[in-house]
């Protein structure tokens, strides 16, 4: 089943009935985890978000063992943000490129880090992300969409009565992925560099 190309997320709501993800809404991936060490352990993980979301792009993501449903990420402060939380049980990404910018009292400050642009792509396992918009061309095998979250078909489930979508496959070809959070339990990084700029260079 295809999809096609997504644009934007709108932003959802705290209210049960606000709480109703975008039909069709695959997992992009990656993570501030790459800025502070990938998660360890079971996933989902609670933590609180930085406050600054950050930018993933990857020219082709494969995935297996999908899920999606609608959530909320809280900040340092307190205050909760509205995102898609997405599940993938194994992942791949080519050409994955992650960053994130940042104001200090000496101006804007970035990350800028690359990876799986080799024979080898990025890898990660038990990815639960927590985004806010999606854009690249999408394919769905096996897709059941309006599951009840607390009933997908992976470890990680969302709230009874929510909606949510699962898939045996995901296929992301030209991944766009703007988001607050990204845990794994194992995340794979070959031919990896990071680099710290100005601000001025990002994913897209």
């Amino acid at each position: 089943m295809k999809f096609p190309k997504f644009r934007h997320i709108r932003k959802l709501g705290s209210s049960h009935t606000g709480r109703i993800a975008l039909v069709g809404i695959p997992a992009g991936i990656v993570s501030a985890a790459l800025l502070g060490g990938v998660a360890q352990g079971a996933v989902p993980v609670s933590f609180a978000v930085s406050g600054t979301q950050f930018q993933i792009t990857s020219s082709q993501l494969e995935g297996t063992g999908f899920s999606q449903y609608s959530g909320t990420a809280k900040d340092a402060e307190g205050v909760e943000h509205s995102v898609v939380t997405a599940n993938i049980k194994d992942a791949t990404l080519e050409n994955l490129c992650q960053s994130a910018v940042t104001k200090t009292p000496m101006g804007k400050v970035g990350v800028l880090i690359k990876a799986g642009g080799g024979e080898e792509p990025a890898s990660a396992k038990d990815l639960q992300i927590g985004m806010t918009g999606l854009r690249g061309d999408a394919e769905f095998k096996n897709i059941r969409i309006g599951v009840d979250a607390s009933d997908v078909n992976t470890k990680a489930k969302g709230s009874k009565g929510d909606f949510a979508q699962d898939a045996d496959t995901i296929s992301i070809k030209n991944l766009e992925q703007d988001s607050w959070s990204t845990t794994a339990s194992v995340f794979t990084l070959k031919d990896m560099s990071l680099e710290l700029t100005d601000g001025t260079e990002t994913c897209f």
